[in-house]
């Protein structure tokens, strides 16, 4: 989570990683402006670049080399990033509808959702046939294809324009650099391939195309896609594998915001503003350009971006008079890739083809991405001037962020020294407390459990946070065996305008409420504030059955099997993160697995489990030891079976720690076989948010009980025994 040094005053939403926002976000990276808080929605953590994507077919490049990560280049960018598929615009409330997550509010937004060459009228296309856009859906079927396909394989290619001949010549190169016997078919519905471009580069490509072996198809009219084939008007033809690069289709729910469009496509201005709403802006492919008419070509939407950002901060600033017009360009150069490290040029109508022109297309796409990767970082501030106090300067030693969720927690030390002697005695109704994660009271003739727990927010989506912060204060009371059920909040807003603060406990009450209702949990009220950052809290209250006393920590027994039932690894990322070293889609897996409730794992443990806990601030290592010191008993962890979060390992193996990993550390003291250098430990007292449930089981029950945490969508593991007495690491 960023602390914004201004209050925020405006909301400026990106809709898309296409190519014209992932370079308006560089450009804010570089350039922010106080008071507005950028926001990008995007179906995944990172976007494709098209360019080169026929290169990463033929087998040039890897499947990573494509990738915008949007979550490095959005922490860059101070912007904060919202994993889900745009659906529509509720122009009214200026609200954008985004699956698996509240609507987002906007000032002014843009969209950049790019284009798809699906064939829903096409029969069994949508079911059989794989489109080249959006271009991470096709990459990652692509490499499936290539992981499973015989000796013969037989491809389609749906499409004779130049991206479908560029793909069909790409496929072409790759299987027979595999050694496959291939045979790659492309369709045209016409009787001209390769309609719009010059006559020379026709010449050259169609060269190619026979030189690959690839069969053209001309008045090809396909009346249906199967899982075996396409069915021509003529005949069938078998297949393996259907690409579809047949023209480009607009993204159907633009047609319900109600702004004026061409065939679909968004209607602008010279300004790159819509036509009909002047809050929002349309670029990149899924935009016309009304002033101008020009082809979808990745090329005007890298030139859109300089554009784009000068007009939106005009009207960010209240300037709107200051917005300047784009003018795109009357011809451009087309380099067209043709299956080998060759290309040719589509210039004129010269023919223009060589080894050097695929060497300058090349450096021109790598030169693209390299400026994604190479990203500012923010640091920990300046140090003050003057004199400073002793010890000041080792709590802001440069490069060290203070972290968010469980690890914003003060270190064990800390806890044991302020509430050693604070905890008041026991009242005859409190039957467990004094000190634990949650106490257990006497209500009538039942028991109530009575937990909270309160997270700095470590990513800027108040949504998403809501939901780790509600799991992670549930984790106390299904560790105790309870049945969650009454919720007060405890919210702490940044500081911005009302209608701001407004919107965004919208987003954490609803992202709350996904968590606590699906479990049957009543949110009855709360508390908020303002402060200088977002931070999430509840207080919970669950219920046990009868006189059950509920789990403990002091009932593990010596040959207990211990049981964990989430990876480990959310300190680790998030702290990477916030360097903006972490992978997005590490980043979001870690988020995932935060944000997967427990209840389920301890309705499976609570008949079995002998001692439970749930894993947070203190690591593994710190929450069995409240388990080995409460029960009288030792333990042993066969470190190669806990599991760990994708990406966890490596990021520690890098030097990432999360800000309280020294004080953890003093908690693997007198630990036998622990070495704080070898990543797979260091993790054990990595801190945890919303981590997964910590079980003691009887070792005749353990098969059983995995297997229905495994069932149930767990990703658990048996990662040692009880046993004498002491800790050992093996």
């Amino acid at each position: 989570m960023q602390t914004a040094p201004h209050p925020l005053t405006r909301d400026l939403v990106l809709i898309g990683g296409g190519h014209t926002h992932a370079l308006v976000l560089r450009k804010w990276a570089m350039s922010p402006m106080a008071g507005v808080r950028v926001t990008v929605i995007n179906p995944g953590p990172t976007a494709p670049y098209s360019g080169m994507l026929p290169g990463m077919v033929a087998g040039h490049y890897a499947r990573g080399d494509l990738d915008i990560d949007l979550v490095r280049l959005a922490r860059a960018a101070g912007a904060r990033v919202i994993i889900g598929r745009a659906t529509g615009i509720d122009r009214t409330s200026r609200r954008i509808t985004v699956t698996g997550h509240a609507p987002v509010f906007y000032d002014i937004a843009s969209i950049d959702v790019g284009i798809t060459s699906d064939l829903p009228t096409l029969p069994g296309f949508t079911e059989h046939a794989v489109p080249a856009k959006p271009l991470g859906t096709f990459a990652d079927r692509w490499a499936a294809f290539l992981d499973s396909c015989g000796d013969a394989p037989r491809v389609g290619v749906i499409g004779a324009g130049v991206a479908g001949c560029e793909l069909a010549m790409a496929c072409a190169h790759r299987l027979r650099a595999m050694g496959r016997d291939a045979r790659v078919t492309l369709f045209e519905a016409g009787a001209t391939p390769l309609p719009g471009i010059g006559a020379g580069a026709r010449r050259a490509l169609l060269a190619r195309l026979e030189a690959l072996g690839v069969e053209l198809r001309t008045n090809a009219r396909i009346t249906a896609v199967d899982a075996g084939g396409v069915q021509l008007t003529e005949g069938r033809v078998d297949l393996d594998f259907t690409l579809g690069a047949a023209g480009t289709r607009p993204q159907e729910w633009l047609t319900d915001t109600g702004l004026a469009l061409e065939n679909g496509f968004v209607r602008v201005l010279s300004d790159l503003r819509t036509e009909t709403d002047p809050r929002l802006y349309a670029v990149g492919d899924c935009a016309h350009m009304t002033h101008d008419p020009r082809p979808k070509a990745g090329v005007f939407a890298v030139r859109q971006a300089p554009i784009l950002f000068h007009n939106l901060r005009a009207d960010l600033a209240g300037q709107g008079g200051a917005r300047k017009p784009y003018h795109p360009q009357k011809d451009y150069l087309k380099l067209i890739s043709t299956g080998g490290k060759h290309a040719v040029a589509d210039k004129l109508s010269l023919r223009l083809e060589g080894d050097w022109l695929w060497r300058w297309k090349d450096r021109i796409d790598r030169t693209f991405m390299d400026q994604f990767r190479d990203l500012p970082v923010m640091g920990a501030p300046d140090m003050p001037g003057g004199e400073l106090a002793e010890g000041l300067r080792d709590l802001l030693t440069v490069g060290e962020m203070p972290c968010g969720g469980c690890a914003a927690k003060p270190g064990a030390d800390v806890l044991a020294t302020g509430i050693a002697n604070g905890a008041c005695a026991l009242r005859p109704d409190v039957v467990l407390g004094g000190g634990d994660d949650a106490a257990i009271l006497r209500a009538g003739d039942g028991l109530q459990v009575l937990s909270v727990d309160h997270l700095r927010a470590f990513w800027d989506d108040p949504y998403v946070m809501a939901r780790i912060a509600a799991i992670h204060a549930l984790g106390d009371v299904w560790a105790m065996g309870a049945a969650p059920q009454a919720v007060l909040s405890n919210i702490i807003l940044p500081r911005m305008r009302d209608r701001m603060q407004g919107e965004v406990l919208r987003e954490i009450t609803a992202g709350a409420a996904s968590v606590f209702d699906a479990v049957g949990a009543v949110v009855i009220g709360g508390h908020t504030s303002v402060g200088p950052e977002l931070s999430v809290g509840f207080t919970v209250t669950g219920t046990l059955a009868g006189d059950a006393r509920g789990h403990s920590v002091d009932q593990a027994r010596v040959g207990d099997r211990l049981i964990l039932t989430k990876p480990i690894g959310s300190g680790t990322i998030m702290a990477a993160e916030m360097r903006a070293a972490a992978p997005g889609a590490v980043v979001v897996e870690a988020l995932r697995r935060m944000g997967q409730e427990g209840g389920e794992a301890a309705r499976i443990l609570s008949p079995v489990a002998h001692a439970m806990t749930d894993v947070t601030g203190y690591g593994v290592i710190g929450h069995l030891r409240t388990i080995v010191g409460g029960s009288g008993v030792g333990a042993r962890i066969d470190v190669a079976r806990v599991p760990l979060m994708a990406g966890a390992r490596d990021l520690t193996a890098g030097g990432v720690r999360s800000s309280l990993f020294p004080q953890n550390l003093r908690l693997s003291d007198g630990i036998d076989g622990f070495d704080p250098d070898r990543p797979e430990h260091a993790l054990l007292i990595d801190p945890q948010t919303a981590g997964g449930l910590l079980a003691t089981v009887p070792a005749d029950k353990v098969a059983v009980t995995l297997r229905a945490l495994i069932n149930a969508g767990y990703d658990a593991a048996d990662i040692g025994e009880m046993t004498g007495v002491g800790i050992t690491l093996t």
